[in-house]
């Protein structure tokens, strides 16, 4: 039973977190990125053991480039399908340091509580 809901925690917590790190990745990135390329990233960051599954990257990505904080181009490629490169926009910039903001500000928050400090 706690290994079930240990797994829902984290995918409730991932669920909110994927878009924050995929505007990371990409904002470090002198480079357009395509998902695959991503997923690696992630998986190397994380030790080999992704905090997300790659195929939980894509309609995030879809949906970061529909609000304009990514723009999207894609390339034909020889050893497979076409491949979708992704690049952070100014203002995907500017939602990544308010995020950012946002983030910091819960993870100490949730800190003082979980480390036994909460006043």
């Amino acid at each position: 039973m706690e290994d079930s809901q240990a797994r829902k925690f984290q995918k409730d917590l991932n669920g909110g977190l994927v878009a924050l790190v995929l505007l990371a990745v990409l904002a470090a990135s002198s480079e357009d990125l395509y998902g695959y390329e991503i997923a690696k990233r992630l998986q190397k960051a994380s030790a080999g053991d992704a905090l997300f599954k790659e195929g939980t990257i894509y309609p995030v990505l879809r949906a970061l480039s529909a609000a304009g904080l990514l723009t999207s181009r894609v390339v034909p490629s020889y050893a497979g399908p076409p491949r979708r490169y992704y690049r952070i926009t100014d203002e995907g910039r500017d939602v990544l340091k308010e995020w950012g903001r946002i983030w910091r500000q819960t993870r100490d928050f949730v800190n003082r509580f979980t480390e036994g400090t909460p006043l």
